[in-house]
């Protein structure tokens, strides 16, 4: 490598980003959309080495535009906002914990010489007319404290 290209790579670590961005834009010519330190001065230095050693070959650069014609793969998201990234089709369902009575059933506990009674729904559940996402809510509401909701109604999961 040459003494002047090696002197100019290690004045790169001295520069502040914006200093890096501007050398960026005038060695690679085209907008920079970074502002990562480590990224900049790595693409300015292989480049300013590239220039100073020829670069890729012909060869090469075709055969990475004919893989780029090829890819279908999109590793990040398009900055212009006129393009939208594909909506995933499959649609995450929630898995049910394995320690909860099937739907339609009913929790009961002694808590205070009174009988609780928890309605199991699809998505929550219901205690005294009241709708709950978690067990815990219920328990705090009970109790006034927080408490576990699964360690409250005993539904401990079995090993």
């Amino acid at each position: 490598m040459n003494s002047a290209v090696a002197a100019q790579i290690e004045s790169l670590e001295t520069m502040t980003v914006g200093q890096l961005v501007k050398k960026y834009e005038a060695v690679i010519e085209e907008e920079c959309r970074s502002r990562n330190k480590r990224y900049l001065v790595r693409r300015i230095s292989w480049r300013l080495q590239a220039n100073q050693e020829g670069g890729l070959s012909q060869r090469a650069i075709q055969r990475a535009e004919e893989l780029a014609k090829n890819a279908q793969v999109r590793l990040t998201a398009p900055r212009d906002g006129k393009e939208k990234p594909q909506e995933a089709s499959l649609k995450i369902t929630q898995q049910r914990d394995a320690r909860l009575p099937p739907v339609g059933s009913f929790l009961e506990r002694n808590y205070k010489d009174r009988v609780l009674r928890v309605l199991v729904l699809e998505d929550g559940f219901e205690y005294e007319g009241q709708r709950f996402k978690t067990l815990t809510a219920i328990a705090n509401a009970i109790t006034g404290s927080h408490v576990n909701g699964f360690q409250f109604f005993q539904l401990w999961s079995k090993k």
